[in-house]
C-alpha cells in the first residue's frame, strides 16, 4: 500500500458518510461502509498531525428539491435532524473537526462542499494548499467536491481507497474527469 505524508498546508475532506448513504440507508451507495476503516485513518493521520479535517453532510429540509417527490432524481435522504442524517456512527471524526452541511434550502440542491459554503475561504484562512479527499458518493457529491476544490485552486488529491459510487460502472470516466480537472487520483493511507 501506498503511504502518503500529511504535511502543514493540508486537510482532509470527508464527504457525507451518512446513514442514508451506507448499507441499510434510503440512497445506499454499493460497499459505502467501506470507506469507514480508510477515512478514521486519515482523519487520525491529519489530527496526530495538527491539520484540519473537514466533514460535509448533506443537511435536507422536508420535501427538498433533489427528492423525487418534488421531481428531483433522488429519493428522500439526509433530512436533517433525522437519524438518515447522521455520519455513521463508525466514523471517527475527531474533536474539533469543522461540519459542513449543503443542501440546506428547500429550492436548491448542492452536491459540492464548496457550494454555497464558504469553505475554500476558511480553509485559505487556515493556510491550506492541499486537499485530500474522500467519502460519497464518488461519482456524485465526491466528484462535484473535488471537481471544485480543484477549481478553487487546491492541490486536490482522491483518495480512492476511501470512496465508492452509486454507479460502478461508470467509474472510469468520472476519475478520468476528475484527473482532467486537474486531481490527482491516489490509492494508500497516510504515512
Amino acid at each position: 500500500m501506498v503511504r502518503k505524508p500529511l504535511k502543514a498546508g493540508d486537510a482532509v475532506l470527508i464527504v457525507d458518510v451518512q446513514n442514508d448513504f451506507c448499507p441499510g440507508g434510503a440512497l445506499e451507495v454499493p460497499r459505502g461502509d467501506e470507506v469507514i476503516p480508510v477515512l478514521n485513518d486519515w482523519a487520525r493521520a491529519a489530527r496526530d498531525a495538527n491539520l484540519p479535517v473537514v466533514a460535509s453532510r448533506d443537511w435536507h429540509t422536508v420535501n427538498h428539491i433533489s427528492f423525487a417527490e418534488r421531481g428531483g432524481p433522488w429519493p428522500e435522504h439526509c433530512v436533517q435532524d433525522t437519524p438518515g442524517a447522521d455520519f455513521h456512527p463508525e466514523l471517527k471524526l475527531p474533536e474539533g473537526t469543522v461540519i459542513v452541511s449543503k443542501g440546506t434550502g428547500f429550492d436548491r440542491d448542492a452536491y459540492s462542499a464548496f457550494d454555497g459554503t464558504g469553505l475554500a475561504d476558511w480553509l485559505r484562512r487556515q493556510g491550506v494548499k492541499r486537499l485530500w479527499v474522500g467519502g460519497l458518493a464518488e461519482d456524485v457529491c465526491v466528484f462535484h467536491s473535488v471537481r471544485d476544490a480543484c477549481r478553487e485552486g487546491f492541490e486536490t488529491h482522491l483518495i480512492r481507497s476511501a470512496t465508492r459510487p452509486v454507479f460502478p460502472d461508470q467509474e472510469d470516466g468520472i476519475l478520468k474527469r476528475l484527473r482532467e480537472a486537474g486531481a490527482i487520483v491516489e490509492e494508500g493511507a497516510p504515512a
